[in-house]
């Protein structure tokens, strides 16, 4: 039970509040800086592609896997017959490591098999090779996008249904998609391949995102219920309901990303390839999906939503009723002010008599003495 002193409740109660909604240029000008700097990573270095999504070949072998068997075998395999590889190295557990290339015919292949037979210590016949083609890697990839459309659109529907307001649906289709340029742009800026995990990780962390989202706005739309009758703005109700689920949202990410960078530092240690990106999507995704629902969505909707008429006169409204409350304080203001000064202009005028009674009474002892 949450401590009626305690961080949480104060937040909760609004004894303590933060003005997220009020300075939303502050995180929209943030924003847009992380974001430029993501587009600009997918423009100059673009991503790495797995060969899942570009074709090529991938090799097997069964080996004895250390610590630096990993590098090694990179470094081995840069010095092949065959150039311009474009290797990657990954360990299967302790008892095998995969080699992935890029699309390699007939002659290169049986060149490359054998070597990495010889580096192995092992047979041609027991490295195990698949050719995949680019046809299966472009069809991967409009699997991808084909779901993450239908998983946008239901986004959209199921939101306006619950909400019955489009413009929550609008607002947390933005947040979404401000996650997924930003996961993807760290994948660009950091050179991590994409591969099925990563578009796994990416789906997941959209539904964490869109689950963040759906929190929140359901206390937006708790606190704004009635809104017309309330002495608050839709974007101050809206700004209690983000202080009101801050601690909660912290809470639940930051015990989500615990996992999740053991995930990430244990695949790169183990120079697991699947389980690295994975990790990497889940954590970038995370935190920006728990960025998004506080400082992106919730203030798009509240920009959208005090354009509307009603909004617009129920602000008029409570301004008007303001300044009267405001005329009223500064009227009894005054007449206290007022009520103040007379008794103490009473007190000056009788001082004033008595002073002058002083004087006389003082002359009058003179004059006797100078008639003795």
């Amino acid at each position: 039970m949450t401590s009626k002193h305690g961080l949480a409740h104060r937040f909760y109660s609004g004894q303590v509040s933060y003005d997220f909604v009020g300075k939303r240029r502050t995180w929209y000008i943030l924003s847009a800086v992380i974001l430029g700097i993501c587009v600009v990573g997918l423009l100059v270095r673009g991503l790495a592609l797995g060969i899942e999504f570009r074709g090529g070949t991938d090799f097997q072998v069964p080996m004895e896997v250390t610590a630096s068997t990993v590098d090694e075998v990179r470094g081995k395999v840069d010095s092949f017959e065959v150039k311009n590889l474009g290797a990657q190295v990954f360990s299967l557990g302790d008892s095998a490591v995969r080699i992935q290339t890029r699309a390699l015919n007939p002659e290169e292949t049986s060149i490359v098999r054998a070597a990495i037979a010889e580096m192995a210590g092992k047979e041609p016949k027991d490295v195990a090779y698949t050719a995949i083609g680019a046809s299966w890697g472009k069809q991967v990839s409009q699997q991808a996008l084909i779901a993450l459309v239908v998983f946008i659109l239901l986004v959209m529907i199921l939101i306006g249904v619950w909400f019955r307001n489009w413009k929550m649906s609008l607002a947390a289709v933005i947040a979404l998609a401000h996650d997924l340029v930003v996961t993807i742009g760290v994948y660009a800026l950091v050179g991590f391949t994409v591969t099925p995990a990563t578009i796994i990780g990416v789906l997941t962390i959209l539904g964490y995102s869109l689950y963040d989202t759906v929190v929140v706005f359901d206390r937006v739309s708790e606190n704004t219920r009635g809104i017309k009758e309330s002495r608050q703005t839709y974007g101050q109700a809206a700004n209690l309901a983000v202080n009101q689920v801050l601690i909660r949202s912290l809470n639940t990410t930051l015990i989500g990303i615990l996992p999740v960078t053991a995930l990430l530092i244990g695949g790169s240690m183990l120079h697991s390839g699947p389980l690295a990106d994975l990790g990497l999507a889940l954590f970038i995704g995370m935190i920006a999906g728990a960025y998004s629902s506080i400082f992106i969505a919730t203030p798009l909707l509240v920009q959208m939503k005090e354009r509307e008429p009603e909004q617009i006169a129920h602000r008029k409204t409570l301004e008007r009723r303001k300044e009267r409350q405001e005329a009223r304080a500064e009227r009894r203001a005054a007449e206290a002010s007022e009520a103040d000064a007379e008794p103490q202009e009473e007190a000056e005028m009788v001082g004033a008599a008595q002073r002058r009674q002083r004087r006389t009474h003082l002359s009058r002892e003179q004059r006797k003495r100078l008639n003795r």
